[in-house]
């Protein structure tokens, strides 16, 4: 089916709006830095459609986490993943990946610092100690390799600068939030500087489970980082880092859409839930990384970098929402990565060139039951724990190890013109073991002790799927690009660039019914051509930013599960889809006075898949993308005032709409209609400059809307939903 970019007025509403007339005053707008190429660049000059948002952009805008970006980026979405509360479910252009069990890639890549973090879970990261974020949208496949087949989003600290510092900054607000955030660095030598920062985010719920008062959608999280770095010389930096999260935050159980299976009625909260589960959930992810880089002439440097992270999720869904394992399930997820990339960096007079080798190797294993102890129709006040049931168990780990060559040529081969060049081949191995089997009874041996106490352990009654098999791929990404520099303002560019998500095993695969599966699926691959302006006009007063694209979409990765006649159900993961997707984004920023600015983004997407195979048969023309809305803007007002003290004031009341969205490819009871939010700051910097205070409203309209959700049909669809109205006071101080 294809997706269509429909006449939108709050679009061209905020297009009017940052047309509006300029004022007498000469304002500039400040030049913004990015490493989107891998290497310090004025955003103005990279040809590549970014959004960088910088640390007091991200306070006027009371960003806590990577989900609040999503509305200031075109044609992106980041939000917490069904049944999760830091599982992060990320899609740039239409392509990312939903699900996140072991052996799924995702297909947006998140960085911290330049190190790829594998796994979504612990993805949605706090900020904490943060300078900037990146998004980068578009097929990433040349500097940062696989898994980019959307685009990539980096989270990028600050560099310490060897003076005492100290910041310690906090928020009160909605639901109980009570946040604390400390930070400080300092030198220890002429050539160390050692610094910190610890956090803690503290929220009761938006809903509670109605059965025993525990919270629902509540935050309980603790982050720390730390880093040393060592400056022996001029042309030679290092530096340590670590990082520890601990979530605790209560599992997030889904809003049952319609009655339950013995009549059970709709709760009147989205947020809240009758589970029967226990409302125990721990996700724990660190890493730590040594980074050096040595300048080793005007014209040449070299980087390293070495990274391993860990993570291990303990978690339950319950999908049926009621007090009966109908369908519950319990899981738990661990990975562990270790990561090595050389870099060479060359810059002459009229070429410059990003070089480098990439290594990766990791583990991602877990195991989940799934409960199925349905009800007993006849008697809606049977025990709730029913003597009799199905359980299906599914466990097996999948070890990946990867090995890349890349290179990035640019040649300014005339005045004003520039020719880049790259690619990067991959080379990726898996061995995967695959284990799912049937067990007579209520939870498996595995997870009985925890969530059904006192009671024996589900009989096993046989395996359905049960093997071990290893399968590589290799992979070669290229991109070209032209850029023509119109005059010192604008810049012109257009490029082709592909990409590739790596191929795997299907965990769920149920060998008795697909008896394929045991072969796997082979990686997706889109080739994506744009073309962009960047440009300074009116004086560095508008700044205008616009990338026209089309994706060539090839073998999808489409998981399909269902319930079996047996009573159990089923997953297949095919490479069954190929799609089209093209549309325009459009990033403004209007200086309209030395106090006042406008801002604006707008990405139009339009979507169409061209097959779709399912049963043999192609239903291209009943399916849509999934997380992509034909239509995302953005439209805010940032008016500064300057007190006759020295204080400054600054309002940003702010507008995001997101178009009809389908949660998946087949339309459904989940799909969310368009919807618009409201959101307002207001930001009091002291006059030294040393305090900050923030007055942070979201959702000022309380717009209910929905954000992913499982789609089981009946009884078993239920939805995760965005936060309500939401007000916080917000504060840090500088010594």
């Amino acid at each position: 089916m294809r997706k269509t970019i429909k006449f939108n007025p709050i679009a061209v509403g905020v297009m009017l709006a940052c047309g509006a007339s300029l004022s007498h005053a000469d304002p500039q707008l400040e030049e913004v830095t990015v490493t989107a190429q891998k290497r310090e660049q004025s955003l103005q000059e990279v040809p590549v459609a970014v959004t960088a948002i910088s640390s007091d952009q991200l306070m006027q805008n009371g960003v806590s986490d990577l989900t609040d970006v999503q509305k200031l980026s075109p044609n992106t979405t980041l939000q917490a993943s069904r049944g999760t509360n830091s599982t992060l479910t990320a899609f740039i252009r239409g392509i990312g990946q939903q699900d996140p069990l072991w052996g799924f890639e995702p297909g947006v890549g998140i960085y911290i610092d330049d190190v790829y973090i594998a796994r979504p879970q612990g993805a949605v990261l706090d900020i904490l100690d943060v300078e900037r974020v990146e998004v980068l949208r578009g097929p990433q496949g040349t500097l940062y390799g696989k898994n980019t087949i959307g685009g990539a989003v980096k989270y990028v600290t600050k560099k310490m600068t060897g003076d005492t510092e100290v910041n310690i900054g906090g928020t009160l607000g909605s639901y109980n939030q009570r946040d604390i955030k400390v930070a400080a660095s300092t030198a220890i030598s002429e050539t160390v500087n050692i610094g910190g920062a610890i956090a803690s985010f503290q929220r009761d719920g938006f809903g509670e489970n109605v059965r025993t008062g525990e919270d629902q959608y509540n935050k309980d999280v603790l982050s720390g980082r730390f880093a040393v770095e060592w400056n022996p010389s001029d042309t030679v930096w290092v530096r340590l880092a670590g990082d520890k999260t601990i979530d605790e935050s209560a599992p997030k159980h889904g809003y049952r859409l319609v009655e339950g299976l013995a009549g059970e009625p709709v709760l009147n909260s989205v947020y809240d839930t009758e589970s029967n589960m226990p409302a125990e959930n721990l996700v724990e992810t660190s890493g730590m990384s040594l980074t050096a880089e040595w300048q080793m002439s005007d014209s040449v440097t070299v980087k390293s970098i070495t990274a391993h992270r860990t993570g291990e999720t303990e978690t339950a869904i319950d999908f049926d929402s009621v007090n009966r394992p109908d369908f519950d399930v319990p899981a738990y997820y661990e990975d562990d990565q270790t990561t090595q990339e050389f870099q060479l960096i060359w810059e002459g007079d009229n070429a410059d060139l990003v070089s480098g080798l990439y290594y990766y190797t990791g583990t991602a294993a877990g195991a989940f039951d799934a409960v199925l102890g349905y009800v007993n129709l006849n008697d809606p006040e049977a025990e709730p724990t029913l003597p009799v049931g199905l359980t299906q168990q599914v466990a097996g780990s999948v070890d990946t190890t990867s090995l890349s060559a890349y290179a990035h040529y640019n040649w300014r081969f005339a005045e004003d013109w520039n020719l880049s060049l790259g690619g990067r081949y991959t080379k990726d191995e898996k061995d995967a073991e695959v284990f799912k089997a049937n067990f007579a009874g209520l939870y498996s041996p595995t997870f009985a002790g925890k969530y059904n106490p006192g009671q024996p352990a589900a009989i096993f009654l046989g395996a359905l799927t049960d093997y071990e098999n290893s399968d590589s791929w290799g992979q070669f990404t290229p991109h070209v690009g032209l850029d023509y520099q119109i005059d010192d303002d604008t810049m012109v560019y257009a490029t082709y660039s592909a990409g590739f998500k790596s191929g795997g095993f299907d965990m769920r695969g149920d060998a008795s019914v697909l008896p394929s599966t045991v072969d796997g699926f082979d990686p997706e691959t889109v080739d994506t051509y744009e073309l962009g302006v960047k440009s300074d006009l009116f004086s560095n007063r508008l700044r205008l930013n616009a990338a026209a694209f089309r994706a060539d979409y090839n073998d999808m990765q489409v998981t399909v599960q269902q319930f079996t006649p047996g009573g159990g159900f089923s997953s297949a993961v095919l490479n069954a889809g190929e799609a089209r997707i093209q549309g325009l984004e459009l990033e403004a920023t209007l200086a309209m006075t030395d106090n006042l600015l406008a801002n604006l983004t707008l990405g139009l997407a339009d979507t169409e898949f061209l097959e779709f195979i399912s049963g043999g048969v192609d239903v291209s023309d009943e399916r849509d993308m999934q997380n992509t809305p034909d239509t995302t803007a953005m439209f805010q007002l940032n008016y500064s005032m300057v007190m006759d003290n020295g204080a400054e004031l600054v309002f940003l009341p702010t507008i995001s709409y997101r178009a009809d969205t389908q949660i998946f490819e087949t339309p459904s009871i989940l799909d969310q209609e368009a919807y618009t939010l409201v959101d307002m700051t207001a930001t009091y910097y002291s006059p030294s400059g040393d305090w900050n205070m923030s007055l942070v409203g979201k959702n000022l309209a309380d717009k209910e809307y929905r954000i992913a959700g499982y789609g089981f049909g009946g009884a078993f669809d239920t939805g995760f939903y965005g936060a309500p109205r939401t007000i916080a006071l917000t504060g840090s101080y500088n010594f």
